[in-house]
C-alpha cells in the first residue's frame, strides 16, 4: 500500500510534486522543513497534512529542548504557530498540532518522546479510520457502478488508504465497481498525476477526464456517484474541498447523480458556523498562467487562483465518517455524530 509519510528519526515524505515521474522521498529534520513541505505541496491532502504537522511538533520539541532545557516551552511557541499556519483551509492541520501539543505545559524533561508517541498514534488511527470509512461508504455503492472523483483523496492524502479513494478501493474489492472517472484537477493536476496513478497502481479501472468534461461524462457514462474528500466541514454541513467540487455537486444534482463526501471527524469544525466563514486559500497566479514552468498566457494577462471552494450541505447526499454515515448533512446531525465519539 502506498504511504506518503513515515517516521525514521525524522519525517520522511514522498514528494508528491514529482509523481508520477519518480518516487522521491525527502527527509524533514526540523519543523521548518515540515512547514516548507506543507506549504510547497510536497505533502498534501488534509489528513496527511495533519499527520505531518503532528510529527513537525515532535521535531520542534526536540529542537526546543536541545536549545534550552529550562526554557523549551517558550522556544516552541513560534514553531507551533508556524506549523498551524502552513495551510489555512485544511482544519486537520491545526487540529493535529493542537492535539499532540496539548500536554506540553505538564511535561517535564525532554518532551520529544511523549509528543512523538502522540503523533504516531494519530498516524495509526487515521489509517484505521480510512478503512472504516471505506467499508461504510462501499456498502452504498450498487454493483456495476461507475463513479467519479475529484482531486486526490487517496492513500497519498492520508495515512495510506484514503477517504474518497478508500471508499472506491473497498467498493472495487467487493466487486461493486465497474470504473472510475478521475478529473484532471487543474492547476496542480492532482487527479491526473496522483489519483490516476494510485488507482492504476492498484489495478482499479480508471479513465482520466478533463475538468470541463465532467458534467458530460456524468450523463453520457451514467455515473452513479461522485465521491470526494474534504478539507473542512462547517458546523452546518457545508464542505470546503478542492476547487471544482462545487461545480461537480451542482452538475450531479441536475443529473440525478448522488454526491458523497468521505472525511474523518477531524475534518469537522463545529467552531465554523457555515461555509461562508471558511477562509479560502489563494495561491500564486503562476500556477494558472504556466504549465511545467512555461508561461502560455499572453504577457500582461493576470489570473485568479483560489485553491478551494465550498459545497453547500444541501447538495451533499451523504457524509461518510469513521463514526458512521450522515445522510443530508445538517447542523443537528453533525453535532450528534461528533458528540457520539
Amino acid at each position: 500500500m502506498i504511504s506518503p509519510l513515515a517516521w525514521d528519526d525524522a519525517l520522511v515524505l514522498l514528494d508528491q510534486r514529482r509523481l508520477p515521474e519518480c518516487e522521491l522521498y525527502l527527509r524533514c529534520e526540523d519543523y521548518r522543513s515540515v512547514v516548507e513541505a506543507i506549504t510547497t505541496m510536497v505533502v498534501r491532502g488534509a489528513p496527511a497534512i495533519g499527520i505531518a504537522g503532528a510529527y513537525g511538533v515532535a521535531l520542534a520539541a526536540r529542537e526546543a529542548y536541545a536549545h534550552s532545557r529550562d526554557d523549551w516551552r517558550t522556544y516552541i511557541v513560534p514553531a507551533l504557530a508556524a506549523l498551524r499556519a502552513a495551510r489555512p483551509t485544511a482544519v486537520n492541520l491545526a487540529w493535529a498540532v493542537d492535539l499532540v501539543a496539548r500536554d506540553l505545559p505538564a511535561l517535564t524533561g525532554d518532551p520529544t518522546a511523549a509528543i512523538l508517541a502522540r503523533a504516531t498514534a494519530l498516524h495509526r488511527s487515521d489509517r484505521a479510520a480510512n478503512e472504516r470509512m471505506g467499508e461504510l461508504g462501499a456498502a452504498l455503492i450498487e454493483p456495476g457502478a461507475k463513479v467519479m472523483t475529484h482531486c486526490n483523496a487517496g492513500a497519498l492524502a492520508t495515512a495510506g488508504y484514503g477517504t474518497a479513494l478508500g471508499v472506491i478501493r473497498s467498493a472495487y474489492h467487493l466487486g461493486r465497481l465497474q470504473e472510475v472517472f478521475a478529473t484532471e484537477t487543474r492547476p496542480w493536476l492532482q487527479g491526473a498525476r496522483l489519483t490516476a496513478w494510485e488507482l492504476h497502481k492498484d489495478g482499479i479501472p480508471v479513465r482520466l477526464i478533463t475538468d470541463s468534461s465532467a458534467a458530460h461524462v456524468m450523463r453520457a457514462e451514467q455515473v452513479s456517484w461522485v465521491i470526494v474528500g474534504a478539507d473542512r466541514i462547517a458546523a452546518n454541513g457545508d464542505v470546503a474541498n478542492k476547487i471544482g467540487t462545487f461545480g461537480l455537486a451542482l452538475a450531479a444534482r441536475a443529473l440525478g447523480v448522488r454526491f458523497m463526501v468521505a472525511a474523518p471527524l477531524s475534518t469537522v469544525d463545529l467552531n465554523t458556523a457555515n461555509g461562508a466563514e471558511i477562509a479560502i486559500e489563494e495561491r500564486s497566479s503562476d500556477e494558472v498562467l504556466q504549465v511545467s514552468g512555461k508561461r502560455f498566457a499572453a504577457a500582461g494577462v493576470t489570473a485568479l487562483n483560489p485553491v478551494f471552494d465550498v459545497t453547500p450541505a444541501a447538495l451533499i447526499d451523504v457524509l461518510v465518517t469513521e463514526a458512521g454515515l450522515l445522510e443530508r448533512p445538517s447542523r443537528e446531525g453533525l453535532a450528534r455524530l461528533v458528540g457520539g465519539t
